[in-house]
């Protein structure tokens, strides 16, 4: 489709990635299903991946930033006894053990990599050295030896013995964490070699794969109801996760023309959850969500707003509530 026939669509589609492709190819071939001018993801994949994709169209494009800041969790089938280049079944064999842990010590194991780690990502990554990245050189002959960068893992936990070979293992993990990587160091920590066989993602932020659609179901040709945009989440789906304060219409236009709240109006109101140094907070007004806000130095200040600024009363337009499309819901224009 000629980019001049793309329709203008705004909001949030969770795919159910399949294994064997990059992320790059299903938000291609998601926004030709559905026409799309614009579309992104939501946090890559790697092609031995399964599972969430949230793909952004239009407007949340805008929001994918706080998507890739939200909690993921995911489920991965550790392989026991070989190291490969890559830190999964994809690359090559570069080293064997014949030694297999027991329950036991896996689960002893696991409490050096939750919390605050420092995690060395796989050679095979997106991480940039020199500006070049880093699976660039090493699919070149040049491997680099990548430094260790700070990680959060909020859990990791053994949830299956298969078989000797395999355990498998659920994650909840901050931003850029890399489950090869915990494959690989929790394998060398028991004394043997070891990668990831299988990976799926559960969840990123507030998109679950319980509302995620199998990709090849906007491959279904001449089916036009496949790519609807009924389908499509509002874009402030994206921002659930963020806790959020109740304005009022004289607040919200403050807020709306740049300009920073004091906090003293709004004690009593901040959620308890919040960070008061640097945290964001959604901010509402008549059920909409208007945009959000960076608390620091006892003020509320404008960090993304999501509803235009133009001509005519803002209270007026803030209180008239969302328009919406289809089942989509909210349709928040940036």
């Amino acid at each position: 489709m000629r980019a001049r026939h793309r329709r203008r669509l705004d909001g949030w589609l969770v795919v159910d990635k399949p294994a064997g492709i990059t992320s790059a190819t299903v938000v291609n071939r998601v926004r030709r299903a559905f026409g799309a001018a614009k579309a992104g993801h939501g946090g890559t994949l790697d092609p031995l991946a399964t599972g969430v994709l949230p793909v952004a169209f239009g407007a949340a494009t805008k929001t994918v930033p706080y998507v890739m800041d939200g909690a993921k969790r995911y489920r991965f089938t550790l392989r026991w006894g070989e190291a490969r280049d890559t830190d999964d079944a994809d690359g090559a064999v570069v080293g064997i053990s014949p030694v297999r842990p027991g329950q036991t010590e896996i689960c002893a194991a696991l409490a050096a990599f939750r919390g605050d780690i420092m995690q060395v990502p796989p050679t095979f990554s997106a991480v940039k050295v020199g500006g070049a990245r880093a699976y660039v050189l090493a699919r070149g002959g040049e491997p680099q030896v990548l430094a260790a960068r700070p990680a959060r893992v909020e859990r990791f936990e053994l949830v299956a013995l298969p078989d000797t070979d395999h355990a498998e293992f659920e994650v909840v993990s901050g931003k850029g964490v890399y489950m090869r990587s915990l494959a690989r160091d929790l394998a060398l920590r028991l004394g043997t070699f070891g990668h990831v066989a299988a990976l799926r993602r559960l969840r990123v932020g507030p998109f679950t794969d319980a509302e995620a659609i199998p990709l090849d179901k906007f491959d279904a040709a001449g089916d036009r109801t496949a790519a609807s945009p009924d389908l499509l989440l509002p874009v402030a789906t994206a921002l659930a996760d963020i806790p959020a304060l109740a304005l009022t219409a004289a607040e919200a236009a403050v807020l709306m023309r740049g300009q920073a709240l004091s906090l003293v109006a709004l004690m009593g109101r901040i959620p308890e959850r919040a960070n008061p140094s640097g945290g964001l907070l959604r901010a509402m007004a008549g059920g909409q969500v208007l945009g959000l806000g960076r608390l620091g130095d006892g003020w509320l200040k404008p960090e993304r707003l999501l509803v235009p600024c133009s001509p005519g009363p803002l209270a007026e337009r803030v209180l008239a509530g969302p328009r919406t499309v289809g089942r989509a819901g909210q349709r928040i224009e940036v």
